[in-house]
């Protein structure tokens, strides 16, 4: 697939390479922006915390860790246009990430706003959190979480799309569409406990 969707030795790269430049320094900025919001928590910080961590060391480890990644993950957008050889591999990636991201915001967007609702509380691991108030934890989710991972999957889709050959956008999209919906849909039903377990995320 992923040699399938990328742009044809025959065509010219460079265009490409400077039109995924912007979206490329976009993905980047944007990653940063949530990893400092990680690295925030790591350092110690309390402000929009929703509850209390079983252990605060262990909470701002995995801050810390997931600050780490997300800020690694920030360098390989412009990294990646400026490398040739990757433009084949790029809208397989980007695909990924993309499908991935997307679907992630909208199961855990949905399963928060049924929590929300009452319809379906969101319970966080006993062993993680002493205690939490389970509004502020939903909308802290629903408003800032979520949304950064649809947009981030949305900056990957226009980035991907633009080293996909224009004969081959359609398929990309479509399937990318498709495998989000059906991915959306078992993991909400898996979130309510009508399916098995399916984790986005």
């Amino acid at each position: 697939m992923i040699v399938a969707f990328a742009v044809p030795p025959s065509l010219p790269l460079a265009p490409a390479r400077r039109a995924g430049r912007g979206l490329a320094w976009a993905l980047a900025a944007w990653a940063f922006a949530y990893a400092c919001y990680r690295a925030y928590y790591a350092a110690g910080g309390t402000v929009g915390l929703f509850g209390e961590p079983v252990s605060v060391a262990q909470f701002r480890a995995v801050n810390a860790v997931g600050a780490g990644i997300i800020l690694a993950a920030a360098v390989v957008p412009p990294v990646t246009v400026r490398v040739r050889r990757a433009h084949r591999v790029l809208p397989g990636v980007a695909w990924l990430v993309a499908v991935g991201c997307c679907a992630h915001a909208v199961v855990n967007g949905a399963l928060r706003i049924l929590s929300l609702a009452g319809a379906h509380p969101t319970v966080l691991p006993a062993d993680v959190w002493r205690w939490y108030d389970r509004r502020t934890s939903d909308l802290q989710d629903l408003l800032l979480n979520e949304p950064w991972f649809l947009v981030e999957g949305l900056l990957w889709a226009a980035l991907g799309l633009v080293f996909v050959a224009p004969a081959r956008r359609r398929a990309w999209v479509s399937t990318a569409v498709a495998v989000c919906l059906v991915a959306s849909v078992a993991g909400v039903l898996s979130g309510i406990g009508v399916i098995g377990s399916v984790r986005i995320g």
